[in-house]
């Protein structure tokens, strides 16, 4: 009795089950190493990233001015060290910036594998920031939802100058430039007008809060404002966009520099992390601007 042959289709079958078996287990290392880059690998780093803001008729003062922007460290959030705020501020002083800001968010609120790291310890490190014309801060939602008073407290036991609704000046070559703080805009109860009371037309403006959504009110005569919160979205997807920006304006004021009606806004991506320890495409970063 003649064995029945196997149908000639059969060897062809086990190919493409072969195939189907190589392409999904490349997806799943695609997807694993997807998952290991933006929860492990790329929050961890630390870049210093540089900009050229460029402002029309830009007043002599500013010219050349280095201003290193140091926002949401986020102190305690996964990778955010005392060790690592120590390397950001050999990092941040290694550039040499005339100007050093600080736009909020230095603590945090339950970041899964986060642990709370106090404001004293916080600032005590940020305490070796050096700068030719002086160290600013403003506070941060998450600041406010902690302690506001104790927060401040620390950064200006450690010489940090907070300002909330307020101005300084300080000369660059004989000029006036003015530092306007702007308080942040969920918690802070914003006030620009105080905040530029005391500015005259003795020289240009630069102002810096919390969360840019304040930027369109934001009036002309402020030549450059800086602002964080954002965390550039954390996600930043190819094609997709950023999918969460807690923003009311959406990917309008993410990050990076955006000129709107004439008026000039440089958001930074910042350090930490809030809610998901998660960073893809979007590194933790050192903002260094120079302005021509």
């Amino acid at each position: 009795m003649e064995s029945a042959l196997p149908a000639p289709d059969q060897p062809v079958n086990k190919q493409r089950r072969s195939r189907v078996k190589v392409v999904w287990l490349a997806l799943l290392c695609c997807l694993v190493f997807l998952v290991i880059w933006g929860f492990v690998i790329e929050p961890s780093r630390l870049i210093l990233r540089e900009t050229q803001i460029t402002l029309p008729a830009c007043p002599a003062s500013l010219k050349g001015l280095r201003i290193a922007v140091i926002s949401d460290l986020h102190a305690g959030s996964p990778y955010i060290t005392i060790d690592k705020i120590y390397r950001i501020v050999e990092t941040t002083n290694a550039a040499q910036p005339d100007l050093i800001l600080l736009p909020g968010d230095f603590v945090i609120q339950g970041v899964p594998g986060g642990s709370f790291m106090d404001p004293e310890v916080i600032a005590s490190a940020l305490k070796g920031l050096r700068a030719r014309f002086g160290v600013f801060a403003t506070l941060g939602n998450h600041d406010w939802w902690y302690n506001a008073r104790r927060v401040k407290e620390s950064l200006e036991t450690a010489g940090i100058l907070v300002i909330e609704n307020d101005s300084a000046m300080i000369e660059r070559n004989g000029a006036t430039i003015w530092i306007a703080g702007i308080a942040d805009k969920w918690e802070g109860n914003p006030d620009i007008a105080s905040a530029l009371a005391r500015v005259d037309n003795s020289g240009p403006v630069i102002a810096f809060t919390h969360n840019p959504d304040i930027f369109p009110s934001i009036p002309a005569k402020v030549a450059l404002t800086i602002a964080g919160h954002t965390h550039g979205g954390q996600v930043a997807l190819p094609i997709i966009g950023r999918p969460i920006v807690p923003s009311e304006f959406g990917e309008r004021y993410a990050a990076g520099h955006i000129v709107e009606g004439g008026k000039h806004l440089f958001v930074a991506s910042g350090i930490g992390t809030s809610i998901l320890p998660v960073r893809f495409r979007v590194p933790p970063e050192i903002s260094l601007l120079t302005i021509n």
